[in-house]
């Protein structure tokens, strides 16, 4: 029997897909934090401190020191092929969950 995907599931197809892309399986948290910087990045450009915890700070801290972004509360940059694995996983984890391409 398949597994039902919920939107913002972690899915074994997201582990081995951020496996590929960045050298480690991600967790359900920092697939919904992308989910948050997309959002970001396309509207504000500023990320809401008060929508963060710790756990999630940890893991911005995680992609700056990887060269993936830059900034935060006064202001976020991230590079193109970050923004290219960020899609491509919100594809997955948010659109395509029928499992269609």
């Amino acid at each position: 029997m398949q597994e039902i995907q919920l939107r913002g599931m972690l899915t074994d197809c997201i582990r081995k897909e951020s496996e590929k892309l960045l050298g480690y399986e991600i967790g359900v948290i920092e697939l919904r934090l992308m989910a948050y910087i997309v959002y970001v990045v396309m509207n504000e450009r500023r990320i809401d401190q008060s929508k963060v915890n710790a756990e999630e700070g940890a893991i911005l801290q995680k992609w700056r020191e990887a060269g993936h972004m830059e900034g935060g509360a006064s202001g976020v940059t991230i590079s193109k092929k970050f923004w290219t694995i960020l899609t491509k996983l919100m594809w997955l984890g948010y659109v395509n969950i029928e499992g269609t391409e």
